[in-house]
């Protein structure tokens, strides 16, 4: 067990190559990449720079202009947003931006492949992580202070060397078949002490779909300065099950990406596998014993739970990508979103569970091309419902608001 265990461990290594900006380890200069547009293959042992490809983007377009019941209310970062987070953060282009309440008047939000202009070229970052004012009015945007250099309140960690440098949350090894980057998925705060869920891309596949090696927590006790990963949360994504060692076991494939949501006495963990075209399953487990395997529940279906992932029944079928799950006071149940072909689409359930309604098309694709990975802002609880969704064709985050009156 001590040798299987001992093979999975991910906790902080040696960085294997230096770097210019980051404290944390390699990134990557402007060399593109087959990223996740599936373009090819580059082999073993070639490095790989992120599913962006800077050279091949558009420039940050205009806010989307939506009809219905939604609106655009702001960039969240690029050139065009308010926050200026090219010139402030050094992020020019980033995507996912998993929101969630750090506990403490802030909103934490947790960003994936990231590029931006350090030391007088463009470089890559396998995810960044910025601060924001939990109580700002959302209808102007969401806005994150200056960064300051060993502050664990600004808006972003940061070296004195490089103070307008978003420092990278977790480094990941950047060879392709192996781990091409670490992308977050879900956060949540519990007790001061800060949990994030983050997928381990083995390799990118064709649109929408990829590799996973592995999902796991990563904590910071030192509000998202620092990030460690706790190796016995790692969930190794082979449908195989080695007695005793509960990082590798049947069904952890289906929680490579995963949700958080705190209702009662859990902590509920939605899961769906890599890529957009899974099932979703839900687990819970005590606020607690949020880092031990051991205590995670698995719903069944019909009321019942299991010890063991692999029992996980889906409680919404499939194509499910990237989700957050939220309750609405307006509505008084709970929210999930997910996307679909470019839609952002929602449902809704009187309990974690569900039962979950079927889907209805809150943001249409013909609206605005490319939107994915939709996450509810922690503060958006009321008849408007905020949320940020990432825009492909010019890699950058929006917020977005719904109002629910007219949707229901």
């Amino acid at each position: 067990m001590a040798l299987a265990v001992s093979a999975i461990a991910v906790g902080p290594a040696a960085p294997a190559h230096a770097s210019i900006c980051s404290a944390v380890g390699f990134h990557g200069g402007d060399v593109g990449s087959t990223g996740s547009s599936g373009s090819g293959e580059i082999g073993l042992g070639s490095a790989d720079f992120g599913s962006y490809r800077a050279n091949g983007k558009k420039p940050q377009g205009p806010l989307a202009r939506l009809r219905g019941a939604s609106t655009a209310v702001a960039w969240v970062t690029g050139p065009r947003s308010r926050n200026r987070t090219d010139q402030r953060f050094s992020i020019t282009a980033t995507d996912v931006g998993v929101p969630w309440d750090n506990g403490s008047g802030q909103v934490l939000m947790a960003f994936g492949d990231t590029w931006g202009r350090c030391a007088g070229q463009m470089v890559w970052r396998h995810n960044t992580l910025l601060r924001s004012d939990a109580d700002a009015n959302l209808d102007k945007g969401i806005t994150f202070p200056d960064a300051i250099p060993g502050s664990v309140r600004s808006g972003a960690s940061v070296t004195p060397q490089h103070p307008t440098f978003a420092q990278p949350m977790l480094n990941a090894i950047g060879v392709r078949n192996i781990e091409v980057g670490k992308i977050p998925t879900g956060g949540i705060a519990i007790n001061g002490v800060q949990y994030m869920s983050y997928m381990s891309i083995r390799r990118w596949l064709s649109p929408g779909r990829w590799a996973t090696g592995y999902s796991a927590i990563a904590v910071s006790r030192d509000n998202g300065q620092t990030w460690v990963t706790d190796n016995r949360t790692i969930r190794m994504n082979a449908d195989v099950t080695v007695p005793g060692v509960r990082q590798i076991a049947a069904g952890h494939g289906r929680f490579q990406m995963g949700a958080f949501l705190r209702s009662g006495d859990y902590v509920y963990q939605y899961g769906t596998p890599s890529g957009r075209f899974g099932a979703a399953f839900v687990a819970r487990v005590r606020p607690a014993d949020i880092l031990d395997l051991s205590r995670y529940q698995y719903y069944r279906g019909g009321g019942t739970w299991s010890a063991e992932p692999a029992a996980a029944a889906p409680i919404v079928r499939q194509p499910v990508s990237e989700m957050s799950v939220a309750y609405n006071t307006f509505l008084k149940r709970f929210v999930m979103l997910t996307e679909q072909v470019g839609s952002v689409m929602m449902r809704t359930a009187p309990t974690p569970v569900g039962p979950w309604s079927g889907p209805k098309v809150i943001v249409p694709a013909a609206q605005t091309k490319g939107l994915y990975a939709p996450y509810i802002h922690p503060r958006a609880t009321g008849q408007q419902l905020y949320f940020v969704a990432s825009r492909w064709d010019d890699y950058n985050v929006m917020l977005i608001r719904t109002d629910l009156a007219k949707v229901r």
